[in-house]
């Protein structure tokens, strides 16, 4: 059996404490409490103030009976669902979808149980109730999973994991980990295969001991997390042994597959013969391209169009009184399936910028991908303030409602950038580029050039329209921030 050095001791000791975790099913149970409590107390008052399907029923008389029966019921629903199970919390939606459907089954439930029993409940009152209920339920689930996302980026509420497998996969999986904080995985070591003597990975990750003695190490570490990668252990009996060792110490075990940036819509695990299998549905670039995106684009377009028209002008004026020159910058580009089209922008640099670009790459030492330089001595005074909130990109609009470009996509490159594309990259031209992205909602200029492709690319492989909806309500936010703007 390994055991840890004082200076392993010393690494997993400093990990920060976990055990308020196992208050977070409690917290989320009190808020429901108080939600349902209210949305009760607000049904029945406004039942009796609006006078909807207004009958004889009392609902005074009502409330008294059915109230805590529909709280505790409402709450109760939500507990079998699944509700309150600890690894439910932080991330996923799951979380938002057992609350849901349990609301909806109370509701079911209380419709048919009156009805069976042949008890006058107002129908007013029911429908306040669970018209209220699913909003406020969800809205504060997520206020919770905000508060928790929060703490976890200070340092707190975190798990403490280990990771077991090979170097390699080891540093891919705690790479993912540290680079999500929000997630609360606090990497505090790992375990290779005995053939490996080394005393960390290339990414730095401390080795306390082998993946074969994964239960004593996860229980003298006091992880409660141990996420299995790849060549962690040699036979599927020894991984179910350790699943078997380890649920009576309340340690959770997590099978990380050796795929990243694949969003869980697409993941299925089907059991076949008692054997997990995973299947991967088939990339969503192909519905991005759909009559659907293209409506929303064209109306979107033009409803921004007409709404920043004062902010078009405005932009246009200063942009002419400050040097005479051309208002807009019209540059080609690569849009979709590689096809050229000319890309529209409120002009905010010399107009001799183009001709600089090969000297400041060489000065800075960037290559011509997704090039971007901070205190850029091309950009202008008026151009300042367009690009830190993203005014100069407005006129963008336009190419929108022409179809070169969507609301939301991969930004558009220009020919030197894509002729830098590798297989992987050259994905990015199977959808029209955006105005808006993963990328740019994620930390904009901040992020490093692999970054920001791999957002792009997560965003291809895994669209659709509830992300997209996503991406425009967090630009919103990104933009006024004005964090990674330059």
């Amino acid at each position: 059996m390994t055991v840890l050095s004082e200076q392993q001791k010393t690494r997993v000791a400093n990990a920060a404490p976990s055990r308020a975790l196992r208050y977070l099913p409690a917290t989320a149970l009190v808020i429901d409490l108080a939600i349902v409590a209210a949305v009760t107390t607000l049904a029945a008052l406004g039942r009796e103030r609006l006078g909807i399907f207004d009958t004889e029923a009392d609902v005074s008389g009502s409330l008294a009976v059915v109230g805590p029966v529909m709280v505790i019921g409402w709450l109760a629903v939500i507990a079998l669902s699944g509700g309150y199970e600890k690894p439910l919390f932080g991330a996923g939606t799951d979380e938002y979808k057992r609350v849901l459907n349990a609301t909806l089954a109370t509701g079911g439930l209380l419709g048919v149980g009156c009805y069976l029993a042949r008890f006058d409940l107002s129908r007013g009152f029911f429908l306040l109730a669970f018209a209220l209920g699913v909003p406020a339920l969800l809205l504060g689930r997520f206020a919770l999973r905000r508060a928790l996302h929060s703490a976890r980026r200070r340092g707190v509420l975190r798990h403490r994991v280990l990771i077991a497998g090979s170097p390699s996969h080891v540093d891919e999986v705690a790479n993912v980990l540290r680079r999500e904080p929000w997630l609360g995985y606090q990497v505090v070591g790992c375990l290779t295969p005995a053939y490996d003597l080394s005393e960390e990975t290339q990414l730095g990750v401390p080795v306390l001991g082998n993946s074969d003695e994964a239960t004593s190490m996860v229980l003298e570490a006091g992880a409660d997390v141990i996420f299995f990668a790849g060549g962690a252990l040699g036979s599927a009996n020894q991984m179910r042994q350790v699943v078997w060792d380890l649920e009576h110490h309340d340690v959770q075990v997590v099978v990380a597959p050796h795929l990243t940036d694949i969003s869980s819509e697409r993941v299925n695990v089907r059991p076949v013969g008692g054997l997990p299998l995973m299947h991967i549905d088939p990339p969503a670039w192909s519905d991005a391209s759909r009559w659907a995106k293209r409506t929303f684009d064209v109306i979107g377009s033009a409803c921004l169009i007409a709404m920043l028209s004062p902010i078009f002008a405005i932009a246009a004026l200063q942009i002419k009184l400050f040097d005479k020159g051309p208002v807009l910058f019209r540059q080609t580009r690569i849009g979709r399936d590689g096809s050229e089209f000319g890309c529209f922008k409120f002009r905010t640099m010399v107009v001799n910028a183009e001709a600089m670009v090969a000297k400041l790459q060489q000065e800075v030492g960037q290559s011509a991908l997704l090039f971007k330089m901070k205190d850029d001595p091309r950009i202008t005074k008026p151009g300042k303030w367009m690009r830190r909130l993203s005014v100069d990109e407005l006129p963008q609009l336009f190419n929108v409602f022409k179809g070169d470009m969507s609301l939301v996509g991969p930004r558009p490159q220009v020919a030197r950038e894509v002729a830098l594309y590798d297989n992987a990259m050259s994905r990015r031209l199977h959808v029209r580029p955006g105005m808006t992205g993963l990328w740019q909602v994620s930390g904009r200029n901040d992020l490093t050039a692999e970054e920001a492709i791999r957002l792009d690319l997560y965003y291809v492989d895994n669209w659709s329209m509830v992300q997209d909806l996503s991406i425009l309500g967090r630009t919103v936010s990104a933009v006024f921030s004005s964090r990674g703007a330059y």
